[in-house]
């Protein structure tokens, strides 16, 4: 299995539990599915997932753009943005937190496969981050 603990940011349950089966299919661990940007931020702090795959629309107060903030000030993940919204000036918004990339939806596999690869790439070197894989579980 590919090392690799990956956090889903994503508030509509069946876009976010087709993502996980994607990601598993992959060779993935997804280690938490949440719905919202407050439980996000609360997640990656307990779970610091190498990847975050997060939506900018969320439910609640915070969105997708505003909880990477919070998460990038605490931690270091790498993060890919999923989203339908084109508007430029919330692109402009993602753009300023350097993820890894920005995928469109929908979005085909090998196109996120090839994103993942990239924000993964070099990140893992050590038995560590294989043992934190081996130990994610689904929470949501």
């Amino acid at each position: 299995m590919k090392s690799g603990g990956i956090l889903v940011v994503e508030d509509e349950m069946i876009v976010a539990l087709g993502i996980k089966l994607k990601l598993e299919e992959m060779g993935y661990t997804v280690c938490g599915i949440v719905a919202d940007g407050q439980t996000a931020i609360n997640m990656a702090s307990h779970l610091k997932p190498d990847l975050i795959l997060m939506d900018i629309v969320l439910k609640g107060n915070i969105d997708g753009i505003e909880a990477a903030k919070v998460i990038k000030q605490k931690l270091a993940p790498h993060f890919i943005f999923l989203t339908g919204i084109s508007d430029k000036a919330i692109l402009k918004r993602v753009h300023e937190l350097k993820p890894v990339g920005t995928i469109m939806k929908p979005f085909d596999d090998s196109q996120l496969r090839n994103m993942i690869e990239e924000a993964l790439s070099g990140n893992k070197s050590s038995s560590e981050a294989l043992n934190f894989s081996d130990s994610c579980a689904l929470s949501g």
